[in-house]
């Protein structure tokens, strides 16, 4: 459980979720803006109403959100959450400077998150910095390689993405 996140507001905050629909996101914009309403200044629900404006295709506002959600204090999970998805609309804004600084505070927090290294890949990528990318995907491919059918290459591939992290040296 999230600081002060009751069961009563988990379940609400489950409700919002299983109400949404990604096509049309104003009721759920709406129904978290409500919630938000009830339990001011709440850190995990300013970071879902951010979310769902992000959902909207609303980074903008989602940004504002986000960061106040982080300078209001999250923890745990919800924390590593906010990082990656703060992080992401930093992306799309073309803040990839940004971006990467977030995740870079996101790796130092959760450095076993694969998905804190997927959006770092993937704004490493828009940064046109492919290699490192590539390096951080495989990465995170390999470190599961006993579900999936990667087997003896696993070693080598990692051995690969470290050449690229590295800047492939000679």
């Amino acid at each position: 459980m999230a600081i002060g996140l009751t069961s009563e507001l988990e379940e609400a905050i489950q409700r919002g979720y299983d109400q949404r629909d990604r096509e049309n996101m104003a009721p759920t914009i709406a129904y978290f803006q409500a919630l938000l309403a009830e339990h001011p200044d709440h850190p995990v629900l300013v970071y879902e109403v951010g979310g769902a404006y992000d959902t909207a295709g609303q980074e903008e506002t989602a940004r504002g959100y986000y960061e106040r959600a982080l300078a209001l204090g999250l923890e745990g999970d919800i924390l590593r959450r906010c990082l990656c998805q703060y992080a992401s609309t930093l992306k799309w804004l073309g803040k990839l400077d940004e971006s990467l600084a977030v995740l870079e505070r996101a790796r130092e927090q959760f450095p076993d998150s694969d998905a804190v290294r997927v959006f770092r890949a993937l704004t490493l990528n828009d940064a046109q910095r492919g290699d490192e990318a590539v390096a951080e995907l495989l990465t995170v491919v390999t470190g599961h390689a006993e579900v999936t059918d990667l087997g003896r290459w696993a070693v080598g591939l990692r051995g690969l993405a470290q050449w690229l992290a590295d800047g492939r040296p000679e």
